[in-house]
This record gives C-alpha cells, sequence and structure tokens, in this order.
C-alpha cells in the first residue's frame, strides 16, 4: 500500500479577535479539505496571537500601567483548553477532569470547536495558540485528529527572549510523540514550537521516539530558519512542516500599536529632558557599505531612548538589528504596510530537501506537498539519529517525566 500522505502549512495570520481567528482557521481548514489535505500546520500562537513589537511597558525592576492593560488584553485573547497551570496529561486527553457546575465542558469551548472543524473536514488539525490556565499564559500547540478528536497537547520549556515576560515553562513531559494512523500510512507526530528548535537535546529526545512527522510552528521569519528546518530534517530522518505567520504592521493589534502611540495629560505636560553633555550615537551601515551615527538620547533616568519602529523586525520581540535601514528598502513605503513578519513557511523531506517554500510576503497561503513516508526509512540506511548511530551504548539521554522509547501502535 503507497506510504503517501498530503501535507499542508498554513502561513496565516491572527485576525483582530480569537473568535475571528477560529472562523478564519476553519474556513482554511475546509479549503485545505477541498485540495485533499490530511494534515495541516497553523502557525506558533496563531490563537491569540504572537504579540509582536510589544513591550508590555517593561524594563529591568519596572512595569508601567500602560504595559498592565495591554497583558490584560492579551489575557483575554489567549484560549482556554480546561486543562490546569501543572498539565493534567492523560486525564484531560480523555476528558476526565471535574466540570464546572452547570456546563458540559471544561473551558471555554475552543477545544470543542477544534474537534468538530477537524472531524467535519476530515483534515487532521495541529494549530499553534497562547493557553490561558490558571493565572498563567503558555504558548501551546494541539494535534486534534478527525476521529479521535484532540490527541495531544503540549506546552513550549523555553521561552525565548522577552517572551518569557508573558509566558510560562512548560513541561518536558508533553515532549511524548504520539502515534496515528491515516489512510493506513502509521505516523509518530512530535513537535517543537519555535527556538525549542534550536535545543539539541529536545531535538534529541524527539528523534528517540522514532519521530517520522515533525512540526514545527515559528514566529522566525529569518532566511536563517530554513537552514534550520533542513538540519532537522534530515538529522531526524522526518518531514518537517514549519508554519510562520506573515503580518504587516497594520494588522497589528489596537492594544499594542494604539497604546504605544498614546501620551497622557500628565506626560504632556511634562517639560522635554534636559540633555546633558555629548549625545550618545550607534554606528550603522547602508546596504551600499556607507557609515551613518544615528544619535541616541537619554531620559531623565540616564537610560538610552531609541527610537527603533524603523529597525527591522526580528522573529524575537526584543531582538534588534544592526541595518536598520535595510527593511525601508524591502518594504512598501506606505505606512503600515511594512512586514513585521515576513513569513517563511516551509516543508522539507527526510533528506532535507526543501520540497516546499519558504514563503515571504504572503499572506493566507497553503503550501502542499505530497509525502511518501517510506522516505523516512530509506533514509535510514545510513543515518538513525535515535538507534544505531546514536551511540547509545555510549552516550546517555534522560528527560524528567518522559519515557524515550518509540510510543507503541
Amino acid at each position: 500500500m503507497p506510504q503517501k500522505l498530503t501535507l499542508a502549512s498554513a502561513q496565516s495570520r491572527t485576525l483582530g479577535s480569537t473568535a475571528e481567528t477560529l472562523c478564519a482557521l476553519e474556513a482554511t481548514t475546509k479549503r485545505a479539505a477541498t485540495q485533499g489535505i490530511d494534515l495541516i500546520l497553523f502557525p506558533e500562537a496563531y490563537l491569540g496571537g504572537y504579540p509582536r513589537t510589544c513591550s508590555f511597558g517593561a524594563a529591568i525592576g519596572a512595569r508601567r500601567p500602560e504595559g498592565r492593560e495591554q497583558f490584560l488584553h492579551y489575557f483575554h485573547d489567549a484560549v482556554d483548553l480546561g486543562d490546569t497551570p501543572a498539565g493534567a496529561g492523560q486525564d484531560w486527553l480523555d476528558k476526565k477532569l471535574e466540570l464546572p457546575r452547570g456546563k458540559k465542558f471544561r473551558g471555554d469551548g475552543v477545544r470543542e470547536e477544534l474537534e468538530r472543524i477537524a472531524r467535519e473536514t476530515g483534515v487532521f488539525v495541529v494549530t499553534g495558540l497562547v493557553e490561558r490556565s490558571g493565572g498563567t499564559l503558555y504558548c501551546g500547540v494541539v494535534f486534534v485528529c478527525p476521529k479521535l478528536g484532540v490527541l495531544g497537547k503540549r506546552r513550549k520549556v523555553m521561552p525565548t527572549g522577552s517572551e518569557r515576560l508573558v509566558w510560562g515553562q512548560g513541561t518536558a513531559t508533553t515532549l511524548r510523540a504520539m502515534t496515528t494512523e491515516i489512510k493506513g500510512v502509521k505516523l509518530t507526530i512530535g513537535s517543537a514550537i519555535c527556538w525549542e528548535n534550536y535545543m539539541p537535546l529536545l531535538r534529541q529526545a524527539l528523534y528517540s521516539q522514532n519521530v517520522n512527522l515533525w512540526f514545527a510552528p515559528t514566529a522566525d521569519a529569518r532566511d536563517t530558519w530554513e537552514s534550520l528546518m533542513r538540519t532537522v530534517a534530515c538529522e531526524g530522518r522526518c518531514f518537517v512542516v514549519s508554519a510562520n505567520q506573515c503580518q504587516q504592521k497594520k494588522h497589528l493589534p489596537r492594544w499594542i500599536t494604539g497604546t504605544q502611540s498614546q501620551v497622557t495629560s500628565e506626560q504632556a505636560a511634562q517639560p522635554p529632558a534636559r540633555m546633558d553633555g555629548r549625545r550618545k550615537s550607534t554606528i550603522c551601515k547602508t546596504e551600499e557599505g556607507h557609515e551613518i551615527c544615528i544619535p541616541v538620547a537619554q531620559d531623565e533616568s540616564g537610560q538610552d531612548n531609541v527610537d527603533t519602529s524603523a529597525i527591522a523586525s526580528t522573529p524575537q520581540a526584543d531582538a534588534i538589528s544592526t541595518n536598520p535601514f535595510k527593511k525601508a528598502s524591502q518594504t512598501s513605503s506606505s505606512e503600515g504596510d511594512e512586514f513585521v513578519s515576513r513569513g517563511g513557511s516551509c516543508i522539507i523531506s527526510p533528506l532535507g530537501v526543501v520540497l516546499a517554500g519558504p514563503l515571504w510576503e504572503k499572506e493566507d497561503e497553503l503550501l502542499v506537498v505530497e509525502a511518501d513516508f517510506e522516505d523516512c526509512e530509506r533514509g535510514r540506511l545510513d543515518f538513525d539519529a535515535g538507534g544505531s548511530y546514536s551511540r547509545s551504548d555510549q552516550f546517555k539521554l534522560s528527560v524528567e517525566g518522559l519515557d524515550l522509547a518509540p510510543p507503541p501502535f
């Protein structure tokens, strides 16, 4: 029997509300079903949103009131899947947790909606999301089977940079791979979220479980992301599907863009900060190699006050480019049309060959490939990172609470 399935990466962006985004996910999944797609991946934090460019009013040792208001908006945009802060594991999957009085399910109904969408379309849905549990937000991925409902959910174990301000840390127990069978093709599915893919031991934990389909939702819109995805696919002898949002500045949430431009009447009444001594400066180079000196003012606290609105965006909100002029030359001059995330979604073969993508500056696009999963076994003729090539007799890896043996079918 042919061991082929059709895989898709959805380069979709978060819309103005979680309800709208969920409707868009359904529309995209229905479109995927008409194309015969078996499994589809949506980007990191697709439901709930990736708060790109938002500082949440935070500095070392201080949080501003407007930043707390931003977090309040973000908290309400997150989804409640009915899980516990510690993660209830199998009890949550099997819906054995206590129900609220008078309700038929835990959470806000998003889990049930995702299960309905998968069931009605016949498409296996994998989506990034921001999960609200207790008073903490987690960046997660949920796997939704058309027949069995949610097969698994995991939370990002290591948020990157400023993500740590608003996202909690998940546990490695959720790295357990899951098995399913679609059209006679046996799949062992795993996922690493964004820069988790840069964590060698985390990758090895998934390789050891014999994963043959690797989902990598991300917020990394750099061209270096493709090389990492090719490495993962080649190391793991697995198909890798990666999805990132393509988003323009004008499509950022109002609670991000609106707060940044607001000035209170009390602030407006304050006299401008006095500049003492010489101004600092930073040296940047244009694409032509010319050096330009940009003055850096200081506020009353003595901290640098740099206008970074023109600086090129990176996948993590607090990374700053060394060339603030490069981005302007790549994007439209119309206000708000510049890309804060250029996408870069891709699909890679078990031998590291790029099958589709990377897709740049195109919104709401699908990358679609037919994958022959016997290519995974073909590739293990000469390399098996979780088996003979790992030299497990010489090198040992253990993960707290995680069985690294391949899960049974």
